[in-house]
């Protein structure tokens, strides 16, 4: 391996906020908080180890935005409200504490709801069936509902909720920066997605006009968490399929990634299964290599089997500035101090997110 460490280990500044390293952990669904949507103790102590780990940033969990359409799943937390809002500062201090940072994830599951107990129905940009079946792990059972077709009225409630949402994680829980979720088939993505966006208004057409939505819920953060760190999750997959392109390839890249760039993104987090395959063609650029391409003064975020430590390399020198782990953060929650010392990682067991995905008491500080 002929990667460089100091690099990936020196301090490095996204937006406001200044990391003691380049090594994030990924985004999660854990289902671990209580059943009104609070941050539990099991989830203070899951975060806090990552952070005793050495990871500079941690990325929380997707966290529910309102009341309405926006619970994806059972015991999932929420910052609706000043209650949930308040159950996270126990989070963000544990990590603190040890010199971390930590960024609220805010994600609307749309159409790909299976436990919302603000709703007995889903609401998507259309009345189009989500591909596959719910996530026996997540307490999901059978095909996806055929959501309702949001309304305009609907879809700003959304907008509202993502922006009051935001202003309560940076205001009440202390968080230091925001992600957008805006990836893996979430209602963002669904907008973004041409099988599941029928629409023929100004939120459905070309991909400039698919993107919209995504823009303007960063928008509308913006402007009420003034300077705050505010970046954006992008992904092609989703957790309901799994292997999906963008039918528009590399132009689509072009659009999406220079809209967020043109809109201002602190930070532009992608994700693919490998991060370092080519995104589209064989023997074409990777996803984080048009992200950088299109993108070119915004930080990038990878995410993708970078456990395997000798694809970080591959994915730093096409533009990668910051490298989330998700499998490899939950078999090694001290994989930047292992890293740093030369020592071999663990590997890791899939039979902790089974038979549900919840944090298991192996996985405590």
């Amino acid at each position: 391996m002929t990667i460089n460490k100091q690099e990936i280990l020196t301090p490095f500044d996204i937006g406001q906020v200044n990391l003691k390293n380049k090594f994030a952990v990924a985004p999660m669904t854990r289902i671990s908080a209580s059943e009104e949507g609070l941050a539990s103790h099991r989830q203070v102590e899951y975060y806090e180890r990552f952070a005793k780990g050495g990871f500079g940033l941690t990325v929380t969990e997707g966290i529910y935005t309102d009341q309405k359409f926006s619970q994806g799943y059972q015991f999932q937390p929420g910052i609706t409200d000043l209650e949930q809002a308040q159950a996270w500062q126990a989070v963000t201090s544990a990590v603190h504490n040890h010199e971390g940072k930590i960024f609220a994830q805010l994600m609307h599951a749309g159409a790909l709801s299976q436990g919302n107990r603000f709703s007995q129905v889903t609401g998507g940009p259309s009345a189009v069936t989500p591909k596959g079946e719910q996530m026996g792990f997540y307490y999901g059972n059978g095909k996806y509902p055929t959501p309702k077709a949001l309304t305009e009225e609907d879809i700003a409630d959304a907008i509202d909720g993502f922006a009051k949402s935001a202003q309560r994680a940076i205001e009440i829980s202390s968080f230091d920066g925001i992600e957008i979720h805006g990836a893996n088939g979430y209602l963002l993505d669904q907008f973004l997605t041409d099988f599941s966006n029928h629409r023929t208004d100004k939120w459905g057409g070309d991909v400039k006009k698919r993107v919209r939505l995504i823009l303007e819920v960063y928008k509308a953060i913006r402007q009420v968490v003034g300077s705050a760190t505010v970046g954006v999750r992008i992904s092609q997959g989703k957790v309901n399929d799994f292997f999906h392109k963008w039918s528009e390839g590399e132009a689509g890249a072009e659009v999406v990634f220079g809209s967020l760039a043109d809109a201002g993104v602190d930070f532009i987090h992608v994700t693919e299964f490998e991060a370092w395959q080519p995104a589209f063609a064989t023997g074409g650029d990777s996803f984080v290599k048009l992200a950088r391409r299109y993108a070119p003064n915004q930080v990038i975020i990878t995410n993708g089997s970078l456990h395997q430590v000798d694809h970080i390399e591959d994915v730093i020198k096409d533009g990668a500035d910051i490298i989330a782990l998700g499998k490899g953060a939950l078999a090694n929650p001290d994989f930047p101090n292992r890293f740093a010392g030369g020592e071999s990682m663990v590997d890791f067991d899939p039979s902790i997110l089974g038979p549900v995905a919840d944090i298991k008491n192996s996985e405590l500080a």
